[in-house]
């Protein structure tokens, strides 16, 4: 597989550098831009990332490594996430973690064998008025009960 950007993302990347006085402050979208292409972010991608930033590998994995959202490792095409923090919990989010875990046969991180869903337990995600909360990919679900995110579940297979 070869790792390179169209032309089209080529364009978007330099309408996140030209935002920033410097290259390097672009990394962040840039990063997100590489796992919405690859779906994850593998040691040559963040190869390719840096020598489009002219940073080092070592600048580019330390970013992916620190923030949590960006996947150093194949994630599932459904990736959903469920929030456990304090309001959450209260509101069940851990049981809702727990049975979304059994249902799927897979812990936090992981994904089914299949590819299709990837499980990560989060700590918040900014909806503590709509707890418990989840996450598939980029569509969040607030107030939520474990029959709801199970049949939410049945709808992507």
């Amino acid at each position: 597989m070869e790792i390179k950007f169209t032309e089209e993302e080529l364009a978007e990347v330099n309408r996140h550098i030209s935002k920033y006085p410097q290259k390097q402050a672009a990394l962040m979208p840039v990063l997100w831009l590489a796992q919405h292409k690859w779906g994850w972010l593998s040691t040559d991608v963040m190869r390719y990332v840096a020598e489009l930033l002219e940073l080092s590998l070592a600048h580019v994995e330390g970013v992916a490594t620190f923030y949590t959202m960006y996947f150093k490792k194949p994630m599932g095409k459904y990736h959903i996430q469920v929030c456990t923090n304090v309001s959450c919990m209260l509101r069940k989010g851990d049981v809702i973690f727990n049975q979304v875990s059994e249902h799927l046969g897979i812990k936090h991180n992981e994904a089914t064998p299949d590819g299709i869903f990837s499980l990560e337990e989060v700590e918040c995600m900014g909806a503590c008025g709509g707890a418990p909360m989840i996450a598939i990919n980029e569509d969040f679900h607030e107030n939520v009960d474990t029959p709801q995110v199970l049949e939410l579940i049945s709808k992507l297979k």
